[in-house]
């Protein structure tokens, strides 16, 4: 079995190097991770520049790109055979609901499904970080489904409750969500006195009922959404057409 990881907090980042530990004695692993905090890139390329690609000391490979960057590169050119599963994570923090359209942790899978290869987000529900311990065990659980039967030309986002794993409940199949609007923008000054501003922080959870991956969370279970990239709203697509012929 062949594992490609990658995620968008960094190739520093512990819960990537939690899941790359816990991996590395079921499959050959092979980390590709941007060098930079790369959080909220969703699914951007990098076409106006050249990219380079450096190993850390770890042994990890990192990109001075996006985490769609690292997987295009690292399946269209990197490696010599194609990985069996593209991994990323784990986040810290949640990506649930809206969150999705901007992830970099969700879009780094993504692009491993666009390429033809089963693909996995997986996020730890807090920014606490104390138990990275149990998404990796997630992780381990689901590798252990794929193999005895494969998940197939798939992509699943995984929602884990930041909880010891003697408590996690189990797993839930979900929905994604919604959030209210989120917060206006923050501004402040810079050292120079010019003004500066800061994305306000994501909204509270409005569609949060059960059969969401908000619900499933804090019901302390793993969420699993399976989530496609057809963007075209087909219900709409009557209406439209109407209003292009009146």
């Amino acid at each position: 079995m062949r594992i490609l990881l990658s995620n968008d907090d960094g190739y520093f980042a512990p819960g990537l190097e939690r899941l790359a530990a816990a991996l590395a004695a079921r499959a050959e692993i092979t980390v590709v991770a941007p060098e930079s905090d790369r959080s909220g890139a969703s699914n951007s390329l990098t076409l106006d520049r050249p990219l380079t690609v450096r190993r850390a000391p770890s042994g990890f490979l990192f990109v001075n790109g996006t985490p769609t960057d690292c997987v295009h590169l690292a399946v269209t050119g990197l490696l010599d055979r194609l990985p069996d599963l593209v991994i990323s994570g784990i986040n810290l923090g949640a990506n649930m609901g809206d969150d999705t359209i901007y992830s970099g942790t969700v879009a780094a899978a993504t692009e491993g499904f666009l390429l033809g290869i089963p693909s996995i987000a997986i996020s730890l529900a807090s920014k606490a970080a104390r138990h990275f311990e149990t998404a990796a065990a997630v992780a381990l659980e689901l590798l252990d489904r794929h193999e005895r039967q494969s998940l197939g030309a798939r992509l699943l986002n995984v929602n884990v409750p930041d909880l010891p794993r003697a408590l996690l409940k189990g797993y839930r199949i979900t929905r994604l969500g919604r959030r209210h609007k989120a917060e206006n923008v923050v501004a402040t000054k810079s050292p120079r006195g010019e003004t500066v501003y800061w994305v306000g922080a994501a909204g509270a959870a409005a569609d949060a009922g059960e059969g969401t991956d908000f619900h499933a969370v804090e019901q302390g279970f793993a969420s699993v959404t399976p989530l496609q990239i057809d963007l075209t709203n087909h219900d709409e697509m009557p209406q439209v057409g109407a209003w292009l012929a009146s």
